[in-house]
């Protein structure tokens, strides 16, 4: 039962990487107001990708 629970705080945590990556460009418009957007647009596309691979880690390592 716990390793259900553990996986789907992965596959959540998975999810909440991808949004991240694909929807940078709008969450940098409606989160900052400053100019140069072409630098936070690639921040939270890195912490995205950081994001979903500990999300895989965390799935990985439970299996075992």
């Amino acid at each position: 039962m716990l390793k259900i629970i553990i996986n789907l705080i992965a596959v959540i945590i998975i999810l909440i990487g991808v949004i991240l990556v694909y929807d940078a460009r709008i969450i940098t418009k409606k989160m900052f107001g400053f100019g140069d957007q072409n630098e936070a647009t690639k921040g939270l596309k890195i912490l995205g990708w950081i994001i979903s691979i500990i999300g895989v880690l965390i799935m990985l390592f439970i299996r075992k």
